[in-house]
């Protein structure tokens, strides 16, 4: 049996291992590059790096890139449209993704309008430019004077100024905010995001029929259907009929606000006597409004 080598056997020495012969030395082969001829390019049409997933298709560039587009005339049709169309310069296209029963489907004003960046930046009324009625102006000052901050009080200004104007007119937003010491465009901010502030006129005597999640169950819809109904059939005028999303009276469901005043529970039959009583100026279901010294829930106790 022949030995091991032994400490004084002494081998050849080894090559180092950076000069072996047919060692990879980080230098890309034929194998890495793809094959010679004219540069390869990934899908987008950029050159390919070396080793890439582009580079090693070995596919002509020719036959590499996006796929050809489709002419319209081939496209398929999805849909067909339902909305009119809007001349230039419009606010935008009327909405179709609302459900026919949804009430107001057209978008709001100046919600599609693309900003003008050339147009002159917000400026601030001028007190002494702008007329404004002395009751107004005390009611927005006296809502300032509530606040350290004098933006606080926007909300309780734009009220003031809607009872007056009766809507959020143009007129409206320059009186507070030649007041108020804010752009116009502050206010409409403001204005454009409550729903009890209206920028289009609206009847004086607003209705609201709670229709929110937790009225649900009690078909509040029905009673809103027949407040509608009767309206047109007693010829109701300057009055604003709509759901509201929440009134924060669950407790009385369905129930609707009349001017201010909180009314319910409700039933479909109710709308003959509440409308004889709008249109009369009354005060409508006595001994049913939430203010009422007398009023209890069907099932016994207050709301």
């Amino acid at each position: 049996m022949e030995n091991a080598p032994g400490p004084d056997d002494h081998a050849e020495p080894k090559e180092p291992p950076h000069e072996r012969e047919g060692e990879d030395r980080g230098v890309p082969d034929a194998a890495t590059v793809g094959p010679s001829g004219p540069e390869l390019h990934d899908q987008v049409g950029h050159e390919a790096l070396a080793g890439s997933a582009a580079g090693d298709t070995g596919v002509a560039s020719d036959t590499v890139g996006a796929p050809p587009a489709v002419p319209e005339s081939d496209q398929p049709v999805t849909s067909k449209p339902t909305y009119r169309p809007e001349p230039a310069g419009a606010f935008g296209p009327w909405r179709t993704d609302i459900p026919p029963h949804a009430e107001r489907p057209e978008s709001p004003a100046g919600w599609d309008r693309a900003v003008d960046l050339e147009a002159a930046p917000g400026v601030i009324p001028d007190i002494a430019e702008i007329y404004v009625p002395d009751d107004l102006r005390a009611a927005i000052e006296d809502a300032m004077a509530k606040y350290p901050d004098r933006r606080s009080a926007v909300i309780p200004a734009l009220h003031a100024a809607q009872a007056v104007h009766g809507w959020c007119s143009p007129e409206a937003i320059y009186q507070v905010a030649a007041v108020m010491q804010v752009t116009p465009a502050f206010l409409s901010s403001i204005a454009s995001f409550y729903d009890q502030f209206n920028e289009e006129p609206v009847g004086s005597r607003p209705v609201y029929v709670c229709t929110g999640v937790a009225c649900i169950p009690q078909h509040p819809k029905r009673v809103f259907d027949a407040l509608r109904e009767e309206a047109k059939k007693q010829d109701l005028e300057d009055t604003e009929i709509r759901e509201f999303e929440c009134l924060g009276a669950c407790d009385m469901a369905p129930m609707a606000s009349v001017a201010g005043r909180y009314i319910g529970p409700l039933d479909p039959s109710d709308a003959p006597e509440i409308v004889r009583a709008i249109k009369d100026g009354e005060k409508p279901l006595p001994g049913r409004g939430l203010e009422d010294s007398d009023y209890r829930l069907p099932w016994g106790g207050r709301a």
